[in-house]
């Protein structure tokens, strides 16, 4: 397993999903789309409404994993 899996277990990054942009894994939902609504004022809770295909763990790792690479 490698250190980006264990890391982000709900994130994945897929050369064919979206030209490789990191997403939830198992889903076409790129993370940026879970920063943009939390950017925009929703909390975690809210975004899983909004996005009721998601999990609250994955909207959390999604934050996480945002949280983590912002350069």
């Amino acid at each position: 397993m490698s250190e980006f899996a264990a890391d982000h277990p709900y994130i994945t990054q897929v050369a064919g999903i979206l030209s490789g942009e990191p997403i939830i894994k198992g889903t076409r939902t790129p993370v940026r789309a879970v920063v943009e609504h939390w950017k925009f004022g929703d909390e975690p809770e809210e975004i899983v409404r909004k996005l009721p295909h998601l999990r609250l763990a994955q909207v959390f790792d999604a934050l996480s994993y945002f949280d983590d690479h912002r350069a």
